[in-house]
């Protein structure tokens, strides 16, 4: 009787342990990583009280724990939160509670602060991934024929370069018909990408911010006019652990981070747009408060290199497509041209959208060099833009099939080197640049 009570306890616990991991639906994903806080993110199948325990690595005896929080339909059972116990420069390690039982997970689930190194030592080297266009079939959903996603391993190559950071460059979600007009179906289209399972190991050991584009914000080259765009809006602040979302008075995703030494610039291009076929008024992408704002805030940044992330490009001259030289031009102008006035160094944008990869480059009137690093598509189709009169390509960078990029940050104060590399969806590198400052 004692060896079947036994049992019977085991027997229970090994269900109510399943039943919890049942529950998960996505995750756990590392957002933004602070010297005193790091957001952790996680979703589950139905209301269910969330949890992360976390402790310096090899240091299981100090355990902490975030808050409890309960997940809700309204939210897609999201579960954001805040581990605010932290010490810079320190590694830990996390578990995730869904109703106060722990799940236990196949790969690392570890989380690193930034480090504080200003007045004491050099800034640490660090890599971050890069890439754009990221869609997942759903045949009952997708366009008859040919599936337009695929190798989706690409996910498993990038964890195995094991970065610091990744940064999704928009389109990092495919809304199609049935999605736009209702928060059910842009909850479950973002459910529905974040679940790829191949995607779970990646997203639980490296910290990742993101931008959009047309195909995360709305329909295919939306605008301003989109009604739902609060929608859309609302899902990607549930879906993404950025820092912030917008500026004090103008919407939408535009943002900020430091990463070590370096300044990230998250722009929003489509929630202030004026349609690209509009004749008459102000032709705008950025909205004129966000422009100003990345104007001052780049000419205050002290960084080496100032990373501009947008989800078009901008160095890009050929007047084709959403790039910004087409149908804004004369804000692309004032923006280069402020640039250029201001004397600001080491500005490179970091784009997405064109379902190739290429790096442009041009030199202004004031001698410094921008650069533009489009990285796409990550998971979508590829291949188009080969011939495009694009006369700021640098030779040997034009890729047209699915691939993804990464930023390696080296070498001392006053002496930093950026090596730019990309990949194909194996991990066998295509080509390599490196940018001094």
């Amino acid at each position: 009787m004692k060896k079947f009570c036994v049992f019977f306890i085991v027997l229970v616990s090994l269900n109510i342990s399943f039943a919890q991991q049942s529950l998960l639906q996505s995750g756990p994903m590392l957002g933004y990583s602070e010297m005193r806080e790091v957001m952790l993110w996680v979703q589950t199948k139905e209301a269910a009280e969330v949890q992360f325990v976390y402790w310096p690595k090899g240091k299981v005896d100090q355990k902490m724990k975030t808050e409890k929080i309960r997940t809700s339909l309204d939210k897609a059972f999201v579960a954001k939160i805040v581990a605010n116990e932290v010490e810079p420069s320190t590694t830990y390690a996390y578990q995730v509670e869904i109703n106060g039982q722990t799940l236990e997970f196949a790969y690392p689930t570890e989380f690193r602060t930034q480090p504080l190194f200003q007045y004491r030592t050099d800034a640490p080297d660090f890599k971050m991934a890069i890439g754009s266009c990221a869609y997942v079939n759903e045949e009952k959903y997708d366009r008859p024929g040919k599936p337009y996603g695929g190798g989706y391993r690409i996910f498993k190559s990038i964890r195995a370069q094991n970065p610091d950071a990744m940064l999704w460059l928009g389109d990092n979600i495919y809304l199609r018909e049935a999605d736009w007009f209702t928060q059910t179906g842009i909850h479950k289209r973002y459910t529905d990408a974040r679940s790829l399972a191949v995607l779970q190991p990646l997203l639980a050991s490296t910290h990742h911010y993101a931008i959009w584009d047309d195909h995360d914000f709305g329909p295919n080259d939306s605008d301003r006019s989109f009604i739902h765009k609060d929608k859309t809006l609302d899902a990607f602040k549930l879906f993404w652990g950025n820092p912030t979302y917008g500026l004090p008075d103008s919407k939408g995703i535009t943002s900020f981070f430091q990463f070590h030494d370096i300044d990230f610039f998250l722009l929003d291009n489509r929630y202030h747009r004026s349609p690209n076929k509009r004749k008459t008024g102000e032709r705008t992408i950025l909205g004129k408060e966000q422009l100003e704002w990345l104007i001052d805030a780049l000419a205050y940044s002290r960084s080496p290199f100032k990373m501009v992330a947008i989800g078009g490009q901008v160095i890009n001259d050929a007047a084709v497509f959403e790039n910004y030289a087409n149908h804004h031009k004369e804000e692309r102008d004032y923006l280069l041209k402020r640039i250029e006035e201001e004397g600001i160094k080491g500005v490179i944008f970091l784009s997405g959208d064109r379902h190739h990869t290429e790096m442009s480059s041009y030199t202004n009137d004031a001698g410094n060099v921008l650069y533009d690093i489009t990285v796409s598509p990550l998971t979508s189709g590829s291949g188009r833009g080969a011939d495009e009169p694009n006369t700021n390509r640098v030779d040997g960078t034009f890729v047209g099939q699915r691939n993804y990029g990464t930023l390696e940050f080296t070498g001392p104060r006053g002496e930093r080197k950026l090596i730019v590399r990309v990949f194909d969806n194996e991990g066998n590198e295509l080509w390599m640049r490196e940018i001094m400052q």
